[in-house]
Parts: structure tokens; sequence; C-alpha cells
């Protein structure tokens, strides 16, 4: 399963179109001017309403910023009405108590039952993980799904001819890693690749482009953070995504593009168990200026 969700891409290549603004509903306060990141809207004395600059077409960057915080809803896009947007729910934010509690029992699973997850999980899955920010809102991320368990152990074989490779040319750094322990246990018939996972997911991107693992780092960790919602539990897959790049075999199984690279992997599934606490951290190493 391949999911290519840059909403971004079609709307700079086709250039952006001037905007409209609902003059009965606007009421000048310049929100839109300010909020805008490319300085690509103008609202002078003599204007009724915002007005699109002369390189409106050239840099506006597609974010919605200005359809977004227009309170009135009086501002829209070509590609963007403010009906299309649900409004904010204050209501629905979450207390510092909450939101504290949540980021804290987000754990790393690595014990999964043996159900796959419906499609229809998955896809949410990746819609707000296409929510994350980035550069110039270029949203570079492309995504692969490997939908079943079985397609999982068999990508997992490859990672492991891979690790076989590298502990043949470099013994002692193999072991570092890992590796020869990776390997060993899959030659008793344990599974730590993916550990048993019924799903991983690969975002990559064009390997040229400059952000493209911040990016998408991002983005898996919108994906990893939204996933308890849904009942899912995930851990990135550092064997596997280290695998992609440098094993022309894995890389070509999941048909990626040439001209992409894996920035990521990500194991999803449901957890078999259930964590009961939060456990604390080491404190913040800060360097105040």
């Amino acid at each position: 399963m391949v999911c290519e969700m840059n909403h971004n891409e079609k709307r700079i290549g086709e250039r952006m179109t001037p905007f409209k603004v609902d003059q009965e509903k606007c009421n000048r306060d310049g929100l839109c001017v300010e909020e805008c990141p490319a300085r690509v809207i103008r609202l002078s004395p003599n204007d009724a309403v915002p007005v699109p600059a002369a390189d409106f077409a050239d840099y506006c960057i597609a974010c919605g910023h200005c359809v977004a915080v227009c309170p009135t809803g009086a501002f829209n896009l070509s590609w963007l009405d403010p009906g299309q947007c649900p409004p904010i729910d204050k209501s629905q934010q979450p207390s510092r108590e909450q939101a504290e509690q949540f980021l804290r029992s987000r754990r790393s699973i690595r014990t999964f039952r043996e159900k796959p997850v419906e499609r229809a999980k998955l896809e949410k899955l990746l819609e707000i993980a296409c929510s994350a920010p980035s550069a110039k809102n270029s949203q570079p991320w492309h995504w692969t799904v490997v939908a079943s368990a079985a397609e999982v152990r068999r990508l997992s074989g490859l990672v492991i001819d891979y690790m076989r490779g590298f502990i043949a040319e470099k013994p002692k750094v193999a072991a570092m890693l890992s590796f020869t322990r990776v390997v060993a246990a899959w030659d008793s018939g344990i599974e730590r690749v993916c550990r048993g996972a019924p799903h991983v997911i690969v975002v990559h991107a064009d390997k040229n482009y400059g952000f493209g693992a911040e990016n998408t780092a991002l983005a898996l960790s919108y994906l990893e953070l939204y996933a308890p919602v849904l009942g899912l539990g995930t851990c990135w897959a550092g064997y596997f995504y280290s695998a992609v790049n440098a094993h022309p075999p894995l890389f070509e199984a999941l048909n990626l593009p040439k001209k992409h690279k894996a920035f990521g992997a990500m194991m999803v599934g449901y957890p078999k168990f259930r964590y009961q606490r939060l456990i604390p951290r080491k404190p913040p190493k800060v360097n105040w200026l």
C-alpha cells in the first residue's frame, strides 16, 4: 500500500491564484497580513479589503494561515474555502494536566497482538501525520505501508540478510549495533526486527530535499502520538529503517522511487499489554543564554 499525501504539491505546481475576500464579512483587522509567512498579502489605507501582493503567485506556500486566522470567515483562497475548515472547538483543548499525562504516557510498543489494524485506522494515522509542520509547508513525505504481517516478516528476512553481510564485513561494529544478537534471535525463531508487528509504515521523500530528515521525523512523531487515541501502539523500526537505504533488495521490495530515500519506519499494531504508570525521564540538560 503506497500513500502519497502531499496536498501542497499540486497547489504549488499550479501556481497560486489571487484570493477573494468577502467585503461584507471583512473587518480589516489585518490579521491575515500579519500572519502570512511569505508576506504576500497587503492592506493599505485605500484598500477596502486585503489584496494579493504582486508576487503572491510566486511565494505563497499554501499554508492556509490566512483562512485559519480570519475571525469572520471572510478570507477565501482559490483552493480553500472557510467552509472546508472545521472551527477549533476550545472545549476539546486538553488541560495542562491532561496534555502532560498524554505525552508522558506514550510508550514504545514492542509486543503486539496478532491482529491486523483496520485499513480505516491506518489511513487516519497517515491523515493526522500529514498535519505535521514542514519547511515552507513543503509536505514532502510519501508513505509506504506494509499491510500484512506475512509481508512484514518477509521484509524482516531481507533485513536479516543485510545484517549477515554487515556482520561478515564489520563484526565489531555489528556487535556494537546488536546485529549479531538480532540475527541469532532470528535463527532461533525469534523475530526482533519488527517484533511481530502486523504493519510497518515507511516514510520517504526526494533524497535531494534538504529538510527531508527533519520534516519526515515530525510527521512520524505526529503519527506516533496519535496512535494511542485509536488504541494502537507504535515503535520506531530502527533495524528496519537502517537497512532500507543500505540494502538494495529491501529498497526494491518496498517499491520506493529511485529518486527517493527512506527517512524512517514505524511498527504499528495493537499493543498486547497496557502500561500502568508514568516513568520519569532524565532532567533537561539546559544552557540558558
